[in-house]
């Protein structure tokens, strides 16, 4: 059985994507985040903006310690998946079209608005789904002061999932791995491949760069 890999993905000030590490460890927790963190600011990473991740044990906190300035966006397209869970097949096309209300909103207030709309027409029959919606909203609504443009690049982690989808691949290929370490090189190996084709900036950069620029005055180069 494979170990836990982690990969962390960050779009550069060319608004290219770039595979910052590879990580392979058992125990999430906010220690272990921190030494990631700490390991990628002793690489030279100056400054993150803003970081999307899965509601991964610790990684808030270890954010918070390692680079106070940047913010933490849980992944919606996560968030949803996570909710759906609870929810039976023939109600799922429904639920999901509500929560789209959400992430759709135009602000924040609107959002939570909408939130407590979608919580009382579902809570009867799924008491538990919408609960973490409450509890990570601080989390969920960074996003809301951007444009959609924006929002479609720091909302969801769909850029690790297509990396997740080569690894699987290699998974298939080969489901055991004498150590950790040759575990890591058949990753990097497959990552070098898959990243041949991030040859272009993300879509709009010009536009995305220009609102970063705005909201985090002084942060990034003119």
């Amino acid at each position: 059985m494979l170990n836990v890999k982690h990969v962390i993905l960050g779009i550069n000030l060319d608004g290219r994507k770039e595979v910052l590490t590879i990580e392979v460890g058992q125990n999430e927790s906010s220690k272990y985040w921190l030494g990631v963190l700490n390991n990628l600011k002793n690489r030279g990473v100056n400054d993150i903006l803003i970081i999307c991740a899965d509601g991964l044990t610790g990684i808030k906190e270890a954010i918070a310690a390692a680079f106070p300035n940047t913010e933490y966006q849980r992944c919606i397209v996560h968030q949803v998946r996570n909710t759906l869970k609870y929810v039976s097949d023939k109600d799922r096309k429904p639920f999901a079209a509500d929560l789209k209300k959400i992430y759709a909103a135009p602000n924040a207030d609107r959002a939570e608005q909408i939130r407590d709309d979608v919580m009382n027409k579902w809570s009867e029959k799924y008491p538990n789904a919408m609960k973490s919606w409450v509890t990570n909203w601080d989390a969920i609504t960074p996003i809301f002061k951007f444009s959609a443009e924006v929002r479609k690049v720091i909302y969801t982690t769909n850029a690790i999932e297509s990396l997740n989808s080569t690894y699987r691949k290699l998974n298939r290929q080969r489901s055991v791995f004498p150590s950790d370490q040759a575990l890591l090189k058949a990753l990097y190996l497959a990552t070098f491949e898959a990243t041949k084709k991030w040859t272009m900036p993300i879509r709009n950069w010009g536009q995305v760069y220009g609102e970063l620029s705005i909201m985090y005055e002084g942060r990034l180069p003119d």
